[in-house]
């Protein structure tokens, strides 16, 4: 009997600069402190990014196993000291809008920004867990 693999949704944050390496290098990273949140990620996950200020710029599938990396790809200039974000995994592209789409039309809906006074609270972690059903919402705004 064949084992079902559960695919987990993924809620990934980024700036513009490192947004272009995920779509021209098919590779997203975590920082050091982040490493435990990438321990969780497999091969068929799906990424949503969300690409400051408020925008949705795409979705990808996870197709490796975590690695740990030292080439500096991403950019840290916003971070205010250097990061190499070495815990990374290979992507492969689901959707990717021309222009990232807005975000804005989302925050009343997803069950992790709605009814929240700072709805971007959670955005602070850079990556986390999120549920199929938004998972679904937020590729159904950007199609």
């Amino acid at each position: 009997m064949k084992r079902e693999i559960k695919v987990k949704y993924w809620f990934c944050v980024t700036d513009e600069e490192n947004w272009r390496v995920v779509k021209e290098k098919k590779i997203w990273g975590v920082p050091e402190r982040r490493k435990g949140i990438m321990d969780h990620v497999r091969p068929g996950d799906l990424l949503v990014f969300y690409v400051m200020p408020k925008r949705i710029g795409g979705i990808f599938r996870v197709v490796s196993m975590p690695f740990e990396s030292k080439e500096e790809i991403f950019g840290w200039g916003e971070y205010g000291r250097h990061e190499l974000f070495p815990f990374r995994v290979s992507l492969e592209t689901v959707e990717t809008p021309k222009t990232p789409v807005e975000f804005e039309p989302l925050i009343q809906k997803l069950s992790f920004t709605k009814g929240r006074r700072r709805w971007s609270a959670p955005l602070r972690r850079g990556m986390f867990e999120i549920s199929r059903e938004d998972y679904e919402l937020i590729k159904a705004h950007i199609e």
